[in-house]
This record gives C-alpha cells, structure tokens and sequence, in this order.
C-alpha cells in the first residue's frame, strides 16, 4: 500500500477541534501545549472552547488548524507507522505537509502562518476582494467565463478543488458580474465565501513578497519526504524551491485536482486526511474515486485509520 498524508485547509476549523485527540494521545497533547508557548496565547483554549468567532478570524485560524492538523498526525503516529510515499497540504495545510516532512520544525511553521494570516487579513481590510465557489462546473468552464468578463488582476480562478468545485478569487465587482454569467453557463449555485480578502490571486502581491522576507528568518531542511506543491502539483524535497513555491502559493491557484492526480500517478493508493473534518477527502473521492480515504480527526476516526494501517490497537488514553 503507497501512502500520502494530506492536511486539512481554511474553512475546515469547527469549535472543539483536536480536544478529544488531546485527551487520548500525549503527542498530540504536546503538540497543543508547545503552539500555546511559542504563540503565547492560549491555542488549545480557541480550537477547543472557541467562540466562533474567535475561531474563524483568519489571525487565529490559520494557527489553530495548523496545531490541529499536526496534533492528529501525531497521534496517528503514536499508534501506527505511517510511512508516507507523499505528503501535500490544501492552502494553510501545506504548512502542517512541511512540518510532517521535516522541512520546518512546529515553532517555525506556527510563526510563519502567524505571520501569514496577519499579512492575509490586512491585504483585506478593505474590504474589495473576496472569494466565490461555482459548484457544478468544471475549471476551464469558469476559465472561460472569467476571461469573458474581467482582467486577470481583477478575477482569477483561485482552488481547483475537485471537478465542479472550483473557487474564484477577485475584486467585489468582478465577483457580482460573474455571478449571473456563471449561472447562465451551468452552475448550480454560486457561493460567496466568508473570507477577508482575495486569497489566491494577484491582488496579495504584496503578501507573497513580505512572506518571503519572514521566511529567511526560520531554519529549512530539504525534505525527507516529498511535498507536493500547491503550486506546481510536483514533488519536491529541495528545501529552496519549496521555500520559493510556498511564498507564491498565496498568490497563486491551488492546483488540489492536479496534486491529487500527480499522486495517484506516483503510485498512492490510500490517503489519510490529517485535521479537522473531511473536506480533503471528500475532494478525493470525487477526483479519483479509486483511492481509499480516511481521516484522522477525533477518536474514532483515528482508530479506524490505525486499522487501515493494519494497526487493531486502541489510541493511547493519558491517565
């Protein structure tokens, strides 16, 4: 069986996540524990207790899923070896895909999405881009509907997610004229998003460039397993073009249907969604229904995981 693990994205965040890991797996525990000091403010108290709101500002979130995220790899290896043939992050889960490769240890990785999503949510403040999802077309049908109405600075497809599950990313404007125009060539419904800004697109520029600046301050190591790029959709273990593609990648479209396709194509026939819920792996059985998916989320899913890992073993459970 070839492996990938992959790590959950933005919008995946709900009140409570990681707390039933925490109190069945010391690792992941840790893994909560260490976030709360490097960050100094309390994680564990935001994933777990929330509020809502609290949990879903950009400036948290992005934190909060990492730790989560990295909290579930860690008990799945508490109990089971994993052995990954790839491992690949949606957006903000490349992050968690870089610390389970070992190009950035935890500390490194939460300082970097921290900085991320203050430059993120600044970028939007205000308030002219946004982000829509056309659910029920395919990418080069909304590649053609963009390019009719709007210049590439104005409205760029952002997530290729899965075949009709594509997002767009843009200025205010564009997004309202896309919206009837989308309809009219067969979307079933056109969804905008509870985002801050225009992620993905042109317009955050500016964030790519000063996150390449605070990522010289953080130690890279080439990886010990191959990441797949957000980017590209190609494996790579060269810590300077990682480093290089993950400054881009808030730029630039999340190519998930072509990293999902380039692992198939490498061999992986089983994935385990490393997070909070199961977005990724209901993107997969859309894309390439032939692969098995798990997740690791809370304690059941984690057992069910660890079986497919041929692991019968019970999580461990802190006295």
């Amino acid at each position: 069986m070839s492996l990938a693990l992959l790590f959950s994205p933005q919008g995946s965040q709900q009140v409570g996540m990681g707390r039933e890991l925490s109190e069945r797996s010391p690792a992941a525990a840790a893994v909560f524990a260490e976030a709360d000091a490097v960050l100094g403010w309390s994680v564990s108290d935001t994933c777990w207790n929330g509020p809502a709101e609290s949990l879903d500002d950009t400036r948290q979130t992005q934190a909060c899923l990492l730790t989560t995220s990295v909290a579930a790899l860690r008990a799945l290896e508490e109990v089971a070896r994993t052995e990954p043939a790839l491992v690949a992050g949606h957006s903000v889960g490349e992050y968690a895909a870089l610390v389970a490769a070992g190009v950035l240890d935890l500390a490194a990785a939460l300082r970097l999405v921290t900085r991320r999503a203050e430059l993120m949510a600044a970028a939007g403040a205000g308030g002219e881009g946004g982000m829509a999802a056309v659910i029920g077309l395919d990418r080069s049908m909304v590649q053609a509907v963009v390019d009719g109405i709007a210049r590439p600075t104005e409205l760029v497809v952002a997530n290729d997610n899965a075949p009709g599950q594509v997002v767009v990313s843009g200025l205010r404007d564009a997004l309202e004229a896309a919206q009837e125009p989308m309809r009219a060539a067969g979307a079933r419904r056109v969804l905008h998003l509870p985002v801050s800004g225009a992620f993905h697109s042109p317009l955050m520029a500016g964030v790519a460039g000063e996150l390449a600046d605070a990522f010289e301050a953080e130690t890279w190591r080439d990886a010990v397993v191959p990441v797949v790029s957000n980017v590209t959709a190609e494996p790579l273990t060269d810590a300077g073009r990682i480093r290089a593609l993950l400054a881009e990648q808030v730029r630039s479209p999340v190519e998930w249907v072509g990293c999902v396709r380039r692992m198939v194509d490498e061999g992986v026939e089983t994935m385990i969604e490393c997070g909070s819920g199961a977005a990724l792996a209901g993107m997969i059985r859309r894309i390439a229904p032939e692969v098995t998916t798990a997740t690791v989320s809370d304690g059941a899913t984690l057992a069910e995981a660890a079986a497919l890992l041929g692991v019968t073993a019970p999580a461990p459970v802190r006295p």
